[in-house]
């Protein structure tokens, strides 16, 4: 998985599996679009993620994150739920506003 912070007004943590960074997917009006000037980070353990997550959620950060292994470990860091992931194409993401 790979793992981007942002810094902003307030922290973007983008998080995606490693294989689906550069791809684009739609379906009807919706559009995912997985830039690497976006999601491109440091490569992390799903146990290094989970424990940036925990971190940053207490930041009050934003969380933008695609993929099953990502949306996985973001389950296991009790910061989404299941029913919160949406799909486009089965690609499974969410974004969380904290």
């Amino acid at each position: 998985m790979l793992i981007n912070i942002i810094k902003s007004y307030r922290e973007i943590v983008t998080i995606c599996d490693y294989e689906l960074l550069g791809k684009y997917f739609e379906e009807g009006d919706f559009q995912l679009d997985i830039k690497e000037s976006f999601y491109k980070g440091e490569k992390k353990t799903e146990q290094e993620i989970i424990e940036i997550i925990k971190d940053m959620k207490m930041e009050d950060a934003t969380f933008n994150i695609v993929g099953e292994k990502s949306i996985n470990a973001a389950i296991k860091a009790e910061l989404i739920s299941e029913d919160s992931v949406r799909k486009i194409q089965g690609i499974p993401f969410v974004l969380v506003l904290m």
